[in-house]
């Protein structure tokens, strides 16, 4: 970032005008093309929203299993078309709700998962087979997704019909986040057979959803996060390629996730820059020749960083322009922050707010009626190749330090992305950076807002649960099957068969986590 106004966050000089000669070799067919067509700049399909809106899925997660299923139900009947689940920070980490490092963390960030019962709870009268799902899950993602496929499969729902995504990113944990529970040569072997399992078993999902939303909201610029992403995507890609799998045998599930922060064209060409890049990625480096392989398909979700405490309020008009800025730039399904994130989990009425302004984007702004109506500016167009170039000259960098992984390793993102946001905070200090409410147009008074707070008594209660499902359960059985899990984990065997089998038996989450904790170790940050 610069603090000079006429850049963007990025540091990507704005000229006073754009005209003809702002687009200097640029080629409309080479760079541009037709939506749906190679290289993707201005969508991935044809008629993008004419033929059909964005998914509006709305991120949810809190408490116990049964008040999540509430939230999922009360918004899915406010016109929600896709559910996203939270999970709390022990669920994410492979601990069980009773775990004495689970103390004080259950259901806090997001909805407690100890066993296939909890998940059954989750999705109590929740058509599987017609509502996708996504998983903002990581190091236990093959886990989660094996019980939900645990609960379609003992509804009578096959495999094949259900769909959705599970995030299963692990590089940006290590580069920004911090849920990682392995080192990464165990978590890419995760991660790879989950790929090989949906592909034969569940084929309508999506494996991974490479993620630079965590890194943008830790300080990444839009540059980095576009980089860092593709950096992650070339590393699984090569990673399943080694493990055997042909390139259009799974690239077709890969999905991304991205964050839209407030420097609105910027957002927009970041969006463009990426689907260019990824598709040219595919076919020149990988070879793929399915259309499907050179799509990407993405999840955006508003920025979190850019909401403020301070007028609370105002975190809805922030969100309208990211939310509007996410369906310029051609997003396939959107998260819109609720404004009182900055303070808790979100109210009812803060969620269905957000859900609304996706729906008055949708149905009553017109930006649906034509496909990339951005398509063509002098500014847009140039600001799309500026970030493609700086985000190529950062690829050729982390290629020369061997890959993603060994730049992680190295701590070449961290530090990247730490010194972009102390840029960002030395704006706002300086007053350089205006965020309205906090360092121009303050409102020392405020207005109280209600706040979402978790019951602890369902806590206590989530914890009874999990005490009594191992007292009821098939101990014989669950030891047994954790042991074929053992097994698997130190082979080169698909783990994901037998650690659902283990899961049928009804061993927890973090009993099969324990089981992978041993044999592959656990990662310690540099």
């Amino acid at each position: 970032m610069s603090d000079d106004p006429r850049t963007t966050d990025a540091g990507i000089e704005i000229a006073p005008l754009y005209g003809p000669d702002a687009l200097e070799g640029f080629d409309s067919e080479r760079d541009l093309g037709r939506p749906g067509a190679f290289p993707f700049t201005r969508g991935i399909y044809p008629s993008m929203y004419r033929g059909r809106l964005w998914t509006m899925r709305q991120y949810a997660g809190m408490g116990a299993a049964s008040q999540t299923n509430e939230r999922f139900r009360y918004l899915l009947e406010h016109g929600q078309t896709g559910l996203s689940v939270a999970f709390d920070l022990p669920t994410q980490m492979g601990y069980d709700s009773d775990h004495p490092r689970a103390e004080g963390e259950v259901g806090k960030t997001g909805v407690a998962i100890d066993s296939v019962e909890d998940m059954a709870r989750l999705f109590q009268d929740i058509p599987l087979d017609t509502v996708s799902t996504s998983m903002t899950i990581n190091a236990t993602a093959a886990i989660l997704l094996l019980m939900y496929e645990l609960v379609a499969e003992e509804r009578g729902i096959e495999a094949s019909a259900i769909s959705g995504t599970v995030q299963n990113d692990l590089l940006k944990e290590y580069a920004a986040r911090g849920t990682y529970i392995y080192p990464p040569k165990p978590s890419m072997r995760i991660i790879t057979d989950l790929f090989a399992y949906c592909g034969t078993r569940i084929p309508k999902w999506n494996t991974i959803s490479i993620s630079g939303y965590h890194m943008r909201e830790a300080g990444a610029t839009a540059v980095q996060e576009v980089a860092f992403t593709l950096a992650n995507g070339i590393a699984y890609v090569q990673a399943a390629l080694d493990a055997g799998l042909s390139i259009d045998e799974f690239a077709p599930r890969l999905s991304f996730f991205f964050a839209c922060h407030m420097n609105f064209f910027e957002e927009i060409a970041k969006f463009r820059a990426a689907r260019r890049m990824w598709a040219r990625i595919m076919r020149e480096r990988f070879g793929a020749s399915d259309p499907k392989s050179l799509m990407m398909r993405f999840h955006t979700q508003t920025g979190g960083a850019t909401l403020t405490a301070q007028q609370p309020e105002n975190n809805i008009v922030r969100t309208t322009l990211e939310g509007l800025a996410a369906v310029l730039g051609g997003t396939q399904s959107l998260h819109t922050n609720s404004f009182d994130e900055a303070l808790a989990l979100p109210t009812e009425r803060a969620a269905k707010i957000a859900l609304r302004t996706q729906q008055i984007i949708g149905f009553e702004s017109g930006v649906a009626a034509t496909v990339d109506p951005l398509g063509g500016s002098y500014f847009i167009e140039a600001t799309t190749t500026e970030i493609e170039e700086r985000s190529d000259a950062y690829l050729d960098k982390i290629e020369g330090m061997g890959g993603a992984v060994a730049a992680i390793e190295a701590g070449f993102y961290q530090d990247e992305i730490h010194e972009a946001a102390f840029k960002i905070q030395q704006g706002i200090e300086s007053g350089d950076r205006i965020v309205v409410g906090v360092n121009r147009f303050e409102d020392p008074e405020g207005d109280a807002v209600e706040i979402q707070r978790i019951d602890e008594a369902e806590m206590t209660k989530q914890i009874d649960r999990i005490r009594r499902l191992r007292s009821d359960r098939n101990q014989p059985s669950v030891d047994r099957t954790l042991k074929a899990v053992e097994a698997a984990a130190k082979s080169t065997d698909n783990i994901l068969p037998p650690m659902k089998e283990a899961l049928r038996a009804r061993a927890t989450l973090g009993e099969v986590s324990d089981v992978l904790r041993a044999v592959f170790g656990e990662y310690r940050a540099r």
